[in-house]
């Protein structure tokens, strides 16, 4: 038996039960992995919550993310072997001192990185890595406005995007956020509490607006991010952190200046292993050359998972967050 932590129904942070299940042998094609430490997402929330519904229905180990060292292989796996430092990004079941866990959604670790970094950067890097590389190519000259700054996509976002030789504009609800923002590469940060954000961004790029716009907030950032696009330019919503955006009338986008819009998510840009293995390289590769830190900035025990997602809906959290076994 190994410590979890089980949904028997959806509702707030208090459903979260801390509990040991049987973790059993691996099957044909998983591997057995000792963590060493879960990440935390807000996609955690939106499956506890039933906003998403879980592929294996109720109950379920909460989880999407985690790092650990692999103690068993199953029939069939054969580029994964005992021993082996690993992370990942799938569906539920991060929750947990020990897990099964499919061997072609397992990366191998560089020794570069510890487990708790690849614990709090697989699932937001690899998102921060695909909406930079391939939802919208960003390069030098690119404007780009990224919503909640100083959150976990946001801080690795930014920092890669300067990197990378945009000019990054962030949002952030405090001043103390702003300055994290500042701190890992947003040249300009919006106070979004206090000031119109549309009205400013238009000030910091002369009239000529963005890019495009990373929109992880949703329901309270729509449709006023559509104002701070450039005609063409493009809407990336990833996340709902204040509510989903509701149905809205596709013609919108045809008179803010006939724009794109898009809702990616980063299961579809990993389904391929081959493409996996490509996004998490290009991610590690960014980290181990010191562009891109990952900032650990809240590291609870598994049994306190209640406390993480309350701090994480409550805007108490900059950074990573992490569950220790």
């Amino acid at each position: 038996m190994v410590a979890a932590v089980r949904v028997h129904k959806h509702g707030g942070p208090e459903v979260l039960t801390f509990e040991e299940i049987e973790v059993g042998a691996p099957g044909p094609g998983q591997v057995r992995v000792k963590q060493h430490a879960c990440g935390v997402n807000y996609i955690d929330t939106y499956f506890r919550i039933g906003m998403y519904p879980s592929p294996v229905g109720i109950p379920f180990v909460a989880g999407n993310e985690g790092a650990g060292e692999v103690t068993a292989v199953g029939p069939g796996v054969t580029d994964i072997k005992v021993g082996d430092r690993v992370a990942y990004v799938v569906g539920l079941g991060g929750y947990a001192a020990e897990r099964l866990l499919p061997a072609d959604r397992a990366v191998k670790l560089p020794d570069g990185i510890s487990y708790e970094q690849a614990a709090g950067m697989m699932l937001k890097g690899m998102t921060a890595q695909y909406l930079l590389k391939r939802t919208f190519k960003v390069e030098k000259g690119t404007t780009l406005l990224m919503h909640a700054a100083a959150g976990g996509v946001g801080q690795i976002l930014c920092q890669w995007a300067n990197a990378l030789g945009a000019t990054v504009i962030g949002t952030a609800g405090t001043k103390d956020k702003a300055e994290i923002a500042k701190a890992h590469g947003a040249q300009h940060v919006i106070l979004y509490r206090d000031e119109d954000f549309v009205a400013k961004v238009k000030e910091i790029t002369g009239g000529k607006l963005c890019d495009v716009v990373y929109d992880g907030i949703g329901k309270a950032t729509f449709p006023a991010s559509l104002d701070c696009i450039r005609p063409l330019g493009m809407f990336v919503s990833f996340g709902s952190a204040s509510g989903q955006i509701e149905a809205f009338n596709i013609n919108i986008l045809q008179a803010k200046g006939s724009l794109f819009a898009t809702r990616p998510t980063l299961n579809n840009y990993v389904a391929k292993r081959e493409d996996l293995l490509a996004t998490a390289q290009d991610l590690f590769d960014a980290v181990l050359s010191g562009k891109v830190t990952i900032p650990i900035n809240q590291k609870y025990a598994l049994k306190d998972a209640v406390k993480a997602h309350r701090d994480l809906e409550g805007r108490e959290t900059t950074g990573s967050s992490i569950l220790i076994p």
